[in-house]
């Protein structure tokens, strides 16, 4: 984790403040004491361990000190960056070992050094040997914080075992994974040097791939469409890249596609390739597309295209209730009623998009939808609408773009009138267009009132409307 510069500059206050107190102890020590420390003294020897402790405490903080400020400042400042923990240790270490050797020599300059590594050189291959695997570790660590290969945060796949997670650390003795099984596992540092490491850094666009078949019928163009509009706004999908889907493989009975989406973290693949997999079953369903099967699988029913909604459904009673069709005789709700379709959207899926074309109307059978407008490039709900409500009128009777996206927020149906099904109304009823126009306008009206605004004149805006829908559906 990450130390913020206030914490470190407190640290380093306080080793200033340390090995200032201590600077001030040695010197009151040869105040005092400095004459038993010369040579010939009979209580030299004596004196001397104390000096040694009171130097060699001295020398470790002046090297911690000058640590935090080549590492915690000057590195930062330099590289952008943290130094890793193994390189400030070592220098620390090597640091620390120098000064101590002149201190030790400085005070007992009658001990011959070079004698006494020679003798405890075989205790030196002895203890080699033993930690052979310690030592292996070790070096291993300070060649991989000398390359980088990864670091903390980033998602890495090593081992035989293929231990995959996210770093949580590197040690001088191992690196610390944590699985997305939440586990932790810790990695030796000689085995990782051993193995291939797959790393997926997380300042990275990493891709993933998810796999699915659908049948010979379908239209390749449709399936690449459909399922790329679908996986695009997913949560965690980036949108610096437009995914790809592309048919991976013509299979002995089935059309074997993949889907290739970048990730704005990694770590989250798993959920990601979860909801990818959920988009495309609601997408092939609502389009009429089927998934691939074996060959030995005997299909006894028959394909089915977009599901046609029937009045035996209860639709008749649900546009019946919406107030733009309030006009409408039963003979041409029902008539309406047998030429909308349904569809049915993933939570969280996108069902209209601000800005976009668009000639029909959706009411809301089951399930909610909330709609958003954008407000200084932030998204904000205005409205919750739930079964019985309705959206998108103005695309169906006058074809103006969107003005607001509209969101699922359960797995929600929708029922989709088209322009197609009102023109024929329109055309066998020419009075409708006026008393629909009519309607949308005292709706106005009312919202307006409700939301506290300027009412518009409904006449006007009936006149207005009236217009529109002519102009839009034809008529004369």
């Amino acid at each position: 984790m990450a130390v913020s510069r206030s914490s470190q500059r407190n640290r380093l206050l306080v080793l200033i403040f340390t090995t200032a107190v201590v600077a001030l102890g040695l010197y009151l020590f040869y105040k005092l004491f400095g004459v038993r420390l010369e040579l010939g003294h009979q209580y030299a020897n004596v004196f001397k361990i104390p000096a040694l402790a009171l130097w060699a405490l001295f020398a470790y903080l002046g090297v911690r000190v000058l640590n935090a400020a080549i590492f915690d400042f000057a590195f930062r400042i330099r590289r952008g960056y943290e130094a890793p923990s193994l390189v400030r240790n070592i220098f620390t270490l090597v640091a620390f070992t120098i000064l101590f050797v002149v201190i030790f020599k400085s005070l007992y300059s009658e001990v011959n050094l070079g004698a006494l590594f020679t003798t405890s050189a075989i205790f030196g291959v002895i203890i080699g040997l033993a930690l052979q695997d310690t030592l292996g570790n070790f070096f291993s660590g300070i060649s991989l914080h000398a390359d980088r290969p990864f670091q903390v945060g980033d998602v890495i796949v090593v081992g035989q075992q293929k231990h995959t997670g996210v770093v949580e650390g590197i040690t001088w003795r191992a690196i610390k994974i944590r699985t997305f099984q939440n586990h932790v596992v810790l990695v030796s540092n000689s085995n990782a040097a051993k193995e291939a490491i797959e790393v997926c850094p997380r300042d990275n666009l990493n891709a993933r791939l998810v796999l699915f078949e659908t049948v010979y019928t379908d239209s390749p163009a449709k399936t690449i469409h459909v399922i790329r509009e679908v996986v695009r706004d997913a949560d965690n999908v980036s949108q610096k890249i437009v995914p790809i889907v592309r048919i991976r493989n013509l299979g002995d009975s089935a059309i074997e596609w993949e889907i290739k989406y970048w990730l704005d973290d990694y770590a989250k693949y798993n959920d990601t390739d979860a909801l990818v997999r959920q988009r495309v079953w609601y997408a092939l369903r609502r389009s009429g597309l089927t998934f691939g099967s074996p060959a030995r699988t005997i299909q006894v029913e028959r394909k089915r295209a977009a599901k046609p909604v029937t009045a035996a459904e209860g639709i008749t009673d649900r546009l019946s209730a919406v107030a733009v069709f309030a006009p409408l005789s039963t003979e041409e709700i029902e008539q309406l009623a047998a030429a909308t379709v349904g569809h049915v959207f993933a939570p969280g899926e996108t069902l209209i998009r601000a800005g976009e074309e668009g000639s029909s109307m959706f009411v809301v059978h089951n399930g909610r939808v909330q709609v958003q407008v954008t407000e200084n490039g932030r998204p904000r709900t205005v409205a919750v609408l739930s079964e019985g409500d309705f959206f998108g009128e103005m695309g169906l009777f006058t074809g103006e773009p969107r003005t607001a996206n509209v969101i699922a927020l359960d797995e929600t149906e929708v029922l989709e009138i088209g322009h197609a099904a009102m023109k024929l109304l329109f055309e066998t009823n020419p009075g409708l267009a006026e008393s629909i126009s009519w309607t949308i306008a005292e709706r106005k009206a009312e919202l307006a009132a409700g939301s506290q605004q300027a009412a518009p004149d409904s006449v006007a805006e009936s006149a207005g409307l009236l217009a529109s829908i002519r102009r839009f559906f034809g008529l004369r």
